[in-house]
């Protein structure tokens, strides 16, 4: 599972972020999640550097552009 820098993983993610690409993103851990892509792929990542309001803020931003976020709990 790479590890990243939360801005890093930002610039990656705002082309992908489009219910076109990711069908859904799973919260597993409070820093890692895993990208469902619409073509049958996926990707985890752990987020080294991310606070729970960053966090928040851009799970908020996903579900708005319709793409589902569930948590493991």
């Amino acid at each position: 599972m790479p590890t990243c820098r939360f801005n890093d993983f930002m610039k990656v993610l705002e082309p992908w972020l489009d219910r076109e690409y990711i069908r859904k993103v799973y919260l597993t851990d409070p820093d890692h999640l895993v990208f469902f892509f619409t073509d049958g792929g996926q990707k985890a990542y752990h987020i080294d550097d991310c606070s729970q309001a960053q966090l928040k803020t851009t799970l908020a931003d996903i579900r708005s552009r319709g793409i589902p976020v569930e948590n493991a709990q």
